[in-house]
């Protein structure tokens, strides 16, 4: 059986986040039902310029956001800033960054040396938490160490973006009581799969920068 291809999955994706049926979305692009239902199922779909630029306003979305273009790319390959202006975040700029939860790296060191793990967080009274197997290598003796954990955010279209680096100890949650409140934080393993293992950094220097065109408020 043929996987579904990149085009098809980011229709199908976005249709699902806005609650539309594929009758809906062609109704909106003007096209067919079919047609729709094909472009989702097909492994290698070839579609007009003309045809990508109605499916993104169906979608409320753009071009390169339905056809993946540079999805796979690392950020950062666009031309910096000609005005840049880079400037340090204080704790509470940083915290308030930080707080709405997301994707961070774990930075710890193994037998390889330094290393850095991406993985989905959320914030309990400060400190961070994710999920991990709890037989994962770092669990045994990464934590007996100083860690970091790493947030950032790049804004490719205007060259600006921050980084908050949070340092401090770490340890897995085992007290009943905290692990439920973790629980409650509802965050998911970014790997998928099971990871029970409860992580949770305590932040003792936490350190920012934000980079903006020079000029803008």
């Amino acid at each position: 059986m043929n996987s579904v291809g990149d085009l098809g999955r980011r229709l199908a994706e976005r249709r699902r986040q806005l609650g539309l049926t594929a009758e809906e979305v062609a109704t909106r692009a003007g096209m067919s039902p079919t047609y729709i239902r094909v472009l989702e199922s097909s492994p290698s779909p070839v579609v007009s310029a003309a045809a990508l630029w109605r499916l993104a306003d169906a979608l409320d979305t753009s071009v390169d956001d339905i056809s993946g273009s540079g999805k796979a790319a690392p950020p950062g390959r666009g031309d910096p800033s000609d005005r840049p202006d880079l400037g340090h975040l204080t704790i509470e700029e940083c915290n308030a960054l930080v707080a709405p939860g997301g994707v961070g790296r774990f930075v710890f060191g193994d037998d390889r040396g330094p290393a850095a793990l991406p993985v989905n967080f959320r914030v309990l009274d400060g400190d961070i938490v994710f999920r991990t197997k709890p037989e994962a290598t770092f669990v045994a003796n990464a934590l007996q160490a100083e860690v970091s954990f790493e947030v950032d955010h790049l804004d490719e279209a205007l060259s600006e973006g921050w980084s908050v680096l949070l340092t401090g100890d770490a340890h897995v949650i085992v007290d009943p009581a905290e692990r439920e409140r973790a629980r409650a934080l509802g965050v998911a393993p970014w790997a998928g799969g099971e990871r029970e293992a409860y992580v949770r950094l305590v932040p003792r220097k936490v350190t920012g920068r934000r980079i903006r065109r020079s000029g803008d408020g």
